[in-house]
């Protein structure tokens, strides 16, 4: 069997090298294991290991499976949150969106936001103008960046879909859009150069404990089925919904809980809702929405409804269907989008602590950490944009359990200044010639600037790597060769162990680009299944599980409601 490729820094994170990576977790004693790898988890990994704590990370399904790869994909600075008046909440993630933007700007990318105003609407001119500004001395927003407030004519010209009839004008503003799993699998392997290790689809069992306290973890390898014991001087639990289990596991589920919401987002193609810019846009219900333009398509969200069902399967039904496409059309009523309009879907929980009298949409977006008496240290809340901040408030609490412990001198946080795998760019014009350097030397292959977007936007400076393969192969679709190329990098590099992986969270094509899926399904399968020396059963049953996966996100008629 190949073995998984190491790349100029010396990683091997590959499914080739997986029996390798698990060897090495059983054979000796770590400072910190991270159970989780959502953002979160890879957040607390990265600023770990990097600080010098013998850092290892598990996740009982792929990287950013859960939450992580089912947000709103926004890097953004919660003004939402000003009108809660919770300043410290704003202050702290609109600060962090600058600070991400740094570290990977090809993955977190500039973005305007437009916020209509209109009659009876949740803002009003002068609160909106008030807030904004605000908003902008918080986050510390510089130059061009800082807020405008738009006459009607002037929120027309920008966005011409708007309710000609209710506008009243537009505050403009700016935040940050990525692809979170994205994110998270980059912070993942930047951990892997100060030594840390991770392993996907291996689910933690129990706990190992000495003399009470948590020593280490018992897990299951999802795909063999073989058990392993990991020992630990601190246990982390970031599971996201499912830290209420694993408090429970170790019976210290108690005092404040877990209030589960679902989000949903619908995808149409850009042509149906062609809209310029983001756009934060009022509902009839009261609350606000989220329409984002990304390359070929737009989508749209999130509904904010309480959940009680299988955390395994969160779907889409055709009651949420129905409330976005009814809000969609309130605010862009030249659209008229209906069901059929709809090609693919995401819906995910977020992981909120219970209010007592606050309804979903209510509830605080804020982190919680809680530590049982046995040592297990939980962390749940939080927003994708805080991401850094609530992993640098772990590490210094287990810093101070295992430097009690042995009096190790650790290093203070520096994850503000540690740029992010494929981040090679000065700031985001350099990412944006470098688009055009790609695309340059594509467009000969019959291939078009979309492609080129694509691959800087999602791998960075890493696209040489894949440009490299792409041009190792010959007499093939130019289209077929890239995405083959693709699969190459993510299965020597990216820890992919099934086809749904690679569409799914690695390249966010489920989502964002579904009709790629079904032109090269097959050619896909076959490639890995070869790539991977795959048992023969394989590969009907990725064929199965790719066509479940195509059905559950784009097809809700079956949906019991």
């Amino acid at each position: 069997m190949k073995k998984g490729t190491k790349d100029k820094n010396g990683m091997n994170f590959s499914v080739l090298n997986r029996s390798e990576i698990i060897d090495e977790l059983k054979g000796q004693e770590f400072d910190l294991i991270v159970i989780g790898g959502g953002i979160t988890g890879a957040g607390i990994l990265l600023d770990a290991a990097s600080r010098g704590l013998k850092t290892a990370l598990i996740e009982k399904m792929d990287f950013a499976s859960g939450t992580s790869s089912k947000s709103t994909k926004l890097i953004h600075g919660g003004l939402r949150y000003l009108k809660q008046m919770d300043f410290a909440l704003v202050q702290e993630v609109g600060t962090e969106r600058a600070i991400v933007h740094r570290l990977a700007p090809h993955l977190v990318l500039p973005e305007k936001m437009l916020l209509p105003l209109v009659e009876n609407g949740s803002y009003g001119k002068l609160m909106t103008s008030i807030g904004l500004k605000v908003y902008d001395v918080l986050a510390k927003v510089k130059g061009d960046d800082r807020r405008k407030m738009l006459n009607r004519k002037e929120a027309l010209a920008l966005e011409p879909l708007l309710p000609k009839e209710r506008l009243k004008g537009a505050g403009y503003y700016a935040e940050y859009r990525t692809d979170d799993a994205r994110l998270t699998i980059e912070l993942i392997k930047t951990s892997l150069k100060y030594e840390g290790m991770a392993i996907n689809y291996m689910e933690a069992m129990d706990f190992i404990y000495d003399e009470g306290h948590i020593s280490g973890i018992k897990a299951r390898d999802i795909s063999t089925g073989n058990s392993i014991e990991v020992k630990s001087k601190v246990v982390v639990s970031a599971t996201g919904p499912w830290v209420d289990e694993l408090r429970e596991k170790n019976k210290s589920l108690e005092g404040k809980r877990l209030h589960l919401t679902k989000g949903v987002h619908l995808v149409v193609s850009h042509k149906k809702l062609p809209v310029k810019q983001s756009i934060y846009f009022d509902i009839p219900d009261g609350r606000m929405m989220f329409a984002i333009p990304r390359g070929k398509i737009t989508y749209f969200g999130t509904t904010d409804t309480d959940y009680k069902d299988s955390k395994e399967n969160v779907e889409t039904n055709a009651i949420d269907v129905a409330y976005l496409i009814a809000a969609v059309n309130q605010m862009f009523p030249s659209i008229e989008l209906k069901d059929d309009d709809i090609i693919s879907s995401w819906a995910g929980l977020r992981p909120l602590i219970h209010q007592d009298g606050k309804s979903a949409s209510e509830l605080s977006r804020k982190d919680e950490i809680f530590i049982s008496p046995t040592g297990l240290i939980s962390i749940a809340g939080g927003k994708l944009t805080g991401y850094r901040k609530m992993s640098e408030r772990i590490v210094d609490r287990v810093i101070k359990k295992v430097a009690n412990d042995t009096k190790p001198k650790f290093l203070e946080c520096t994850t503000d200044k540690i740029s992010l795998c494929g981040n090679e760019f000065r700031d985001y014009e350099e990412v944006q010639k470098y688009i055009d350097d790609i695309f340059g030397k594509i467009k000969t292959h019959g291939l078009k600037y979309q492609n080129a977007w694509y691959l800087v936007t999602t791998y960075g400076k890493q696209t040489e790597i894949i440009m490299k393969q792409f041009h190792a192969f010959e007499h093939e679709d130019p289209e077929w060769r890239l995405l083959r190329a693709e699969l190459h990098f993510c299965t020597e590099r990216e820890m992919i162990l099934t086809p749904m992986d690679f569409f799914i969270r690695r390249t966010g094509r489920l989502y964002f680009d579904i009709d790629s899926i079904r032109s090269y399904r097959s050619e896909v399968i076959s490639e890995f299944f070869n790539l991977t020396n795959a048992a023969g059963a394989k590969m009907e049953q990725w064929t199965i599980e790719l066509d479940n996966e195509l059905d559950r996100h784009s097809n809700f008629e079956s949906v019991e409601v």
